[in-house]
């Protein structure tokens, strides 16, 4: 297990120190694993109902990332999936208690249900006026089965919210608690996992998945689902997700629902987004209009991957709650509102191509070398990517076969080899267009500095080629930074350039003088594997690198020997 922590005993108190640290709108109650609003003392005295919500710990930014105005009053928090006790929630209670009383808003665990529920009691006999709402918006489990019921999930911080506003517009105990029961009526989740989690206490995973399973409808505590089933693309995910929360809260078209995509703690926000995306677009098929969405990390299962979806059924009154403001750590600032304009026309660019009568030719000479190419690319993205995850980030070989791709759905459309810095200047935008990182930009000054000279030599020999050549590689080091020694692509490139320069100065013809252009450039590739990086993805590894050869320097030896041989080949 490698978890950044102190001690296993210290998680939750280490954790709770570092939030409030960093809130000044948030209190901790001493000694106490227990989050208030510094400012509770001040709304009890307003005639604020005071919500206090909580749980085990390892759902994070739950429960105390809404403490807060417009939210929770206070946060209690257990050990790790583990509920707090009867005590700490009565601290809680006597804590931001007010003459106008106290919600509770607790997910539907046995645990939680006991503890919460117990210390109401205490409480009442206090003479404190309290409520409590339980929230069990889990479809994945029947309503009524052998079971303790559905579970409490994500759609738990929805409810803060809505509860939270109407408490800070002044609504009386019994009618925050009614918006809550409303809203936990028309509210459901489901979620899916790709990995478990790690308990600290525990130090081993839950429970275990192969690299192409994963596990449908399962709780926030790392236990597993209801089932275990193949990984399926993430249109197919949310289309199960939404078919079993559709099929519960009953929805019809011209609905009208909030969602909420919640990370389970070890998505990445570029797959939770994906997710986002196959979310909107399914709900917009059923015709249901979303009117708020959220996206983010709102209630975790410590490092878990994997995502839950929450839909609620709105009105314009929960909407108003909704939007209502709350200032605490982890409600969004944005407000959910969907773009209502989320695709623009792009700037057209200026004519690149040629007209009809002037595009390449499916059987010109420039084509069937530039083919060649895309043929080299696309066959050596399995190579370039192993060596480049060796030494970089691993994204040459993709790279490479994009933008072969590329050239190939483009290159019917570019001009006739009769103009070939047009063809050079069409590839160069194919590639820029296609192609990020660093690999795009200097591939496309590459072919950018090769067509102006050719446009200047006025001419198209050989000699004219490798004078074009030449100038490219100068413009990839001016623009890269690199130079010889560096273990980049120029480590290829430029010896390569000399040694078709020297070759044709020696008499040599175009077929020895690519041969040795080719050699050069193998053999400065190869020359790498020794040399210290001072440029590029490399560099930061330093002498770990040595003993690989570069992937760019390798794919430009690949592909001039694609031309060599292409050139080669009888029309």
């Amino acid at each position: 297990m490698k978890k950044l922590i102190n001690d296993v005993s210290q998680v939750v108190p280490d954790m709770l120190n570092g939030l409030v640290a960093l809130n000044p709108h948030l209190a901790l109650l001493q000694g106490k694993t227990i989050v208030v609003r510094a400012d509770a003392a001040q709304a009890a005295a307003r005639g604020e109902v005071a919500l206090i919500s909580g749980g085990g710990a390892g759902h994070e930014p739950a429960h105390g990332g809404y403490v807060g105005a417009g939210m929770l009053s206070a946060a209690v928090a257990g050990e790790v999936f583990t509920s707090p006790s009867t005590d700490a929630v009565l601290d809680a209670i006597r804590a931001v208690a007010g003459p106008a009383g106290v919600l509770l808003i607790v997910k539907n665990y046995t645990g939680d249900r006991l503890n919460f529920g117990l210390a109401a009691e205490i409480a009442r006999a206090e003479g404190i006026p309290i409520e409590m709402v339980v929230v069990a918006d889990d479809v994945a489990l029947s309503a009524h089965g052998e079971h303790a019921g559905r579970r409490g999930l994500a759609g738990t911080v929805l409810v803060h919210k809505i509860a939270g506003a109407a408490a800070a517009q002044g609504a009386p105990l019994a009618e925050v608690a009614q918006v809550a029961r409303d809203a936990i009526a028309a509210l459901a989740t489901m979620g899916v996992a790709l990995t478990p989690c790690t308990v600290p206490a525990a130090g081993k995973p839950g429970f275990s998945l192969a690299d192409n399973e994963i596990e449908w409808g399962l709780g926030i505590h790392g236990e597993a689902g209801i089932e275990r089933g193949a990984l399926v693309p993430v249109d197919a995910i949310a289309a199960r997700l939404l078919k079993q929360i559709a099929d519960d809260l009953k929805l019809r078209r011209g609905d009208r629902v909030a969602l909420l995509v919640n990370n389970l703690g070890g998505t990445p926000a570029s797959e939770l987004d994906i997710v986002t995306d196959a979310a909107l677009r399914d709900l917009h098929a059923r015709g249901v209009e979303v009117e708020r969405a959220w996206a983010g990390t709102f209630l975790s299962a410590l490092d878990m991957a994997g995502i839950s979806l929450t839909v609620l059924r709105v009105d314009d009154r929960r909407l108003g709650l909704l939007d209502a403001p709350a200032r605490t750590s982890a409600w969004p600032a944005l407000g959910g509102h969907l773009a209502r304009t989320p695709v623009k026309t792009a700037p057209v660019a200026p004519p690149a191509h040629a007209k009809r009568s002037d595009r390449m030719a499916a059987d010109a000479r420039l084509r069937r070398v530039i083919e060649a190419v895309c043929i080299c690319l696309t066959g050596a993205e399995a190579v370039l990517t192993d060596m480049d995850q060796r030494v970089g980030d691993g994204d040459l070989g993709i790279s490479m076969a994009r933008a072969a791709q590329g050239i190939r759905d483009e290159i019917d459309e570019w001009p006739a080899e009769t103009d070939p810095a047009a063809v050079l200047r069409a590839m160069s935008a194919t590639i820029r267009r296609v192609v990020g990182g660093t690999s795009g930009p200097l591939y496309a000054i590459l072919l950018m500095r090769a067509a102006a000279t050719l446009d200047a030599a006025k001419e198209n020999g050989v000699r004219a080629w490798s004078a074009a050549f030449s100038a490219a590689v100068e413009g990839v080091s001016e623009l890269g930074g690199a130079r010889p020694g560096d273990r980049t692509m120029i480590d290829a490139l430029h010896p390569a350039a000399q040694a078709l320069q020297a070759a044709l100065d020696g008499g040599k013809n175009q077929e020895a003088a690519l041969a040795a252009a080719v050699e050069a450039a193998v053999q400065g590739a190869a020359q790498t594997a020794s040399m210290k990086p001072r440029r590029g993805r490399s560099s930061y590894l330093g002498d770990r690198a040595l003993g690989f050869a570069d992937p760019g320097a390798h794919a430009v030896a690949l592909w001039l020997a694609a031309v060599r041989d292409a050139l080669a080949t009888p029309r």
